[in-house]
């Protein structure tokens, strides 16, 4: 008798369970015969997941500082880690007093261009939006200000990225917001007159946000110009490599983590068919996820003949990136195909920027977020499904993708969304950094990138007992080698 009582558990408490839900519906029914209430629920459970993802979205900005620490020089990991501080804090402020008004601002003299309205998030409320909206959007932009980090590591002023971080966050980035996801938009899928196929399609940003840190890295990449000794006299590429692969890989995971809040909360909700969308995307973003790790092991395996834990580190994030325009509208077997091009994109753009442009990009966030994000991007025309065009609640889902049968009108319309993101990220970051190389400076001196931004930059090693200071308990002085 004993054996069968846990067989009797689960269907017992999915018993209780929905005798539950009905006794809740009874009594909100019985207390309110409009349904208001029940109206009032689910508004509430919307806006728990909104939050609930925005906080996995914000929680990604350790996973970036993870990331990034651990592929820079030890002496440079403080820098970094202020970075990506200034880059939530800045962010808050500048989305919250400008950004957010050009990105889905209401008024007047709003335009398809971009918005004009709800400066400092005033009449918010009237122009149908909550702060539950604005968070989940603040948190994108300080993940697209992020990215650029990364790229310029190493070598880069800290005054010149507080400026960069607040025009990006407060500017560049809400205008491509503007043109991809409001409603007032000329190339966006939620207008009333869309022109072709089902507009501009990027559930999730991988044109948006990532298109658009990766684009914006790269100009500042070009501008600030390349760390001593990366590239030899006759050519030769040298490596630098990060001091601390462990943290690298946590980010890493952090990051992953963070996926989840950032392409299943992209449904804004849970009613009205969200919740099942939401674990749709959940499914083709792990898919992606792994397709891309497992192809830069094994290519990294083929190419060099180890199995390289950087570019599996970012073989993972090219396929997170690859599959975040689409992972609404495409079939699982379809994530793990764009994930794992996400991650030759990935490798071949390393080799592209370092062997043929001589760009230096210390993490590799060019490669992974600009030319991913752009293959991406593309994807949703080749790979899109009619159903998942359909369950994504796209206008004119018999436009789907090519490769399925759904002709070539969406995938035109996804070339000409990314070269207008790109087009738009790169004059504009190209003139941002340039114009800060000319007034401010951008680059920090030889002897301060030779000893390490930590100590010049912030007084600080992020390692004193084993730092360029000495100023721990292992120090010179200590051991005593200082001399007076």
């Amino acid at each position: 008798m004993k054996r069968a009582l846990p067989a009797l558990r689960r269907p017992t408490a999915m018993l209780a369970g929905g005798l539950l839900a009905l006794g809740i519906i009874s009594v909100v029914a019985a207390h309110d015969g409009d349904g208001s209430e029940i109206a009032d629920i689910i508004g509430a459970v919307d806006t728990a997941w909104l939050l609930i993802a925005g906080f996995l979205v914000f929680f990604m900005q350790a996973g970036f500082a993870m990331l990034t620490a651990g592929f820079v020089r030890s002496q440079e990991t403080a820098n970094i880690l202020m970075k990506n501080m200034i880059d939530a804090c800045v962010g808050g402020v500048s989305f919250w007093l400008v950004g957010w008004a050009f990105a889905y601002g209401v008024s007047d003299a709003s335009n398809e261009f971009i918005g004009l309205g709800n400066f400092a998030l005033n009449g918010l409320a009237e122009a149908g939006y909550g702060h539950a909206d604005w968070f989940f959007q603040f948190a994108f932009a300080a993940a697209a200000a992020t990215i650029v980090a990364g790229a310029l590591a190493g070598r880069t002023k800290y005054s010149a990225y507080l400026i960069y971080t607040v025009v990006i966050t407060g500017f560049i980035y809400p205008v491509v917001v503007h043109w991809g996801w409001d409603a007032t938009t000329w190339m966006g899928a939620f207008t009333d007159d869309i022109w072709l196929g089902n507009g501009y399609v990027d559930f999730a940003g991988s044109g948006i946000v990532h298109t658009v840190g990766g684009i914006a890295g790269l100009m500042g990449a070009i501008a600030v110009g390349a760390r001593l000794g990366k590239y030899g006299p006759n050519g030769e590429v040298r490596a630098i490599p990060g001091h601390n692969i462990s943290i690298a890989t946590i980010g890493m995971f952090i990051l992953w983590f963070g996926w989840y809040g950032f392409n299943p909360g992209s449904t804004l909700g849970l009613s009205g068919g969200g919740a099942s969308l939401a674990a749709s995307v959940a499914v083709t973003t792990t898919l992606a996820a792994g397709a891309g790790g497992i192809t830069a092991m094994l290519w990294s395996r083929f190419r060099t003949g180890r199995y390289d834990a950087g570019l599996t580190i970012n073989g993972i994030l090219a396929g997170l990136v690859a599959i975040t325009a689409g992972t609404a509208t495409v079939d699982p077997w379809a994530s793990v195909v764009i994930g794992g091009i996400g991650a030759l994109v990935m490798y071949y753009g390393v080799q592209m920027l370092d062997s043929v442009f001589r760009i230096d990009d210390p993490v590799g966030a060019v490669s992974v977020h600009a030319f991913a994000g752009i293959w991406g991007v593309i994807a949703v025309g080749l790979f899109s499904s009619e159903a998942g065009m359909t369950a994504a609640g796209y206008a004119n889902p018999q436009h789907y993708g090519l490769f399925l049968g759904g002709g070539g009108e969406q995938l035109l319309m996804q070339l000409i969304g990314i070269a207008a993101i790109v087009g738009w990220t790169g004059v504009t970051a190209g003139i941002l950094f340039f114009a800060i190389k000319f007034t401010v400076g951008l680059r920090v001196s030889e002897e301060e990138e030779m000893r390490g931004l930590d100590l010049i930059e912030h007084g600080v090693d992020a390692y004193p007992d084993f730092g360029p200071s000495g100023s721990g308990i292992f120090g010179a002085a200590e051991l005593g080698g200082g001399g007076k």
